[in-house]
């Protein structure tokens, strides 16, 4: 077919070459080699032919020779990295042409063979530019899914008190600014500082974790700035740190109120000036690092106790966002509890797509003390034990059942809106979600119930039934 072969069952091939040469049996003789590893190959005859084919089907990896008539493989080259910026190409050139190929390298080839071509050196070669090319695939396919995850709207909410965070967030996210999170444990402060960094100039670079409160101070200092203790003594090479690996990137330092104070004081130093010396080392480093700090604990009241810096306190706390907990902002559950619905039931391929409105009603009388973390375990609880499409009471963790106890107690100076609420979260709790038997027992209609749980966080959409002809009556 004029120098060109059509690439054979990409599906069941090891990768997809297309191999360019001008000599046809070399060209024939390469394409059988690889055929016979169990690769797809393609063949062309020349530069053009091969620029043609590579842009119809886009192959894994392109095996080019040097010199041909026309279309030369180095200006190939240049076309197809045009192309495709991260295609791997690999040069072939003759013996004593080593110059031309290192040429090739500096314009972007991954490796290059000599002629004639050795089979072993050809399939090695083959192997590790496609393993790195398939490394790199699954390196950005992390990243997307990361970024997905992690993406601002991802951090569900339309409570004010979530309105209010959304806003500082979306104003400091693309600055350099230090931005110190609080709030209690499980309120999501990891889940918002990801969103900073995925919404940030830095978006692209790292965001790299460290729990403070996880680790011994020794322990601390080396993980943070890195060590080079061991590689004085010729143990190993000298070890990176977070702020080092979150180079270009942000760094997210939860529970910072658990830092030792001799700690503190290096930190201070990064955050002053960027730079810092390794555990055992004298060279310093320079860093580009942003930081977000998080903490449970109240840095004010440490400072007073003198258990905190005051100046480090302040580098910290240039911008703070508060998480309230779960309990202060209980319009958001249906909303969340959704989410996490949704999110279980694609990962365990589970039919569940509805909460019952009893279940539901569980859910927004619960206090939380482990907030949207303990949401978010009691939803993948309840989706895998669900047994149809819907999650209902018997599927919730036993502590978020209802009992006579359980009820969220009404604290006086509540308004009649939050009054009302209670009134009718917990006859629905007694009375096991029936919105019928709720109706009877408060003396409002069934109507009103239905109104009112949509009001509290769009229940029609959760599952609450619609309303039969009688009820509507």
């Amino acid at each position: 077919m004029g120098g060109v072969a059509s690439f054979s069952d990409p599906v069941t091939a090891r990768g997809r070459i297309l191999v360019v040469d001008d000599e046809a049996n070399a060209r024939n003789a390469l394409a059988e080699i690889l055929r016979e590893e169990g690769y797809s190959v393609e063949t062309a005859a020349d530069g053009f032919k091969g620029l043609a084919r590579f842009q119809e089907s886009l192959p894994d990896l392109v095996l080019t020779d040097l010199k041909m008539p026309g279309m030369d493989g180095v200006e190939l080259l240049g076309k197809v990295r045009e192309i495709e910026p991260t295609m791997p190409v690999i040069v072939m050139t003759a013996y004593g042409a080593v110059d031309t190929a290192i040429r090739a390298m500096r314009a972007g080839a991954v490796d290059y063979l000599t002629k004639p071509i050795n089979t072993d050196e050809l399939l090695l070669v083959a192997d590790r530019a496609l393993d790195q090319l398939h490394l790199r695939r699954e390196a950005q396919a992390l990243r997307s899914q990361l970024a997905e995850r992690y993406r601002f709207e991802n951090v569900v909410g339309s409570s004010p008190l979530m309105q209010q965070v959304f806003k500082i967030v979306a104003q400091v996210a693309p600055s350099r600014a230090t931005v110190l999170l609080t709030g209690e444990s499980g309120t999501g402060k990891e889940l918002l500082a990801a969103a900073i960094h995925h919404r940030s100039k830095r978006a692209s670079g790292p965001f790299v974790r460290l729990h403070c409160a996880a680790l011994a101070e020794g322990f601390l200092e080396s993980e943070l700035f890195g060590d080079e203790r061991e590689a004085a003594a010729g143990v190993q090479r000298a070890r990176e740190g977070r702020f080092e690996q979150a180079n270009g990137g942000t760094l997210f330092l939860d529970e910072i109120g658990e830092i030792p104070a001799a700690t503190q004081v290096k930190l201070l130093r990064v955050l002053q000036e960027h730079e810092f010396e390794r555990a055992g080392g004298n060279r310093t480093i320079s860093v580009d690092t942003r930081v977000i700090a998080a903490t449970n604990r109240d840095l004010k009241a440490m400072v007073a106790e003198g258990r905190f810096r005051k100046d480090l306190f302040y580098r910290l706390n240039v911008i703070n966002v508060a998480l309230p907990a779960l309990r202060e902002r209980s319009s958001d559950i249906p909303a969340l509890a959704q989410h996490f619905l949704r999110r279980f039931a694609s990962e365990n391929a589970k039919p569940v797509d509805r909460i019952s409105d009893a279940a539901l009603a569980r859910l927004v009388a619960y206090r939380w003390p482990g907030n949207v973390r303990e949401l978010e375990n009691v939803m993948e609880r309840a989706v895998v034990l669900a047994d149809g499409s819907a999650v209902d009471l018997p599927h919730l963790s036993p502590e978020v059942q209802p009992t006579v106890r359980s009820a969220e107690p009404v604290i006086p100076g509540s308004t009649m809106a939050e009054l009302e609420r209670y009134a009718i979260l917990t006859t629905l709790e007694a009375q096991r979600g029936s919105t019928s038997r709720a109706a009877e027992v408060l003396g409002i209609s069934v109507r009103k119930i239905q109104y009112k749980l949509q009001e509290y966080g769009s229940a029609q959409k959760s599952g609450v039934p619609a309303l039969s002809s009688e009820e509507r009556s």
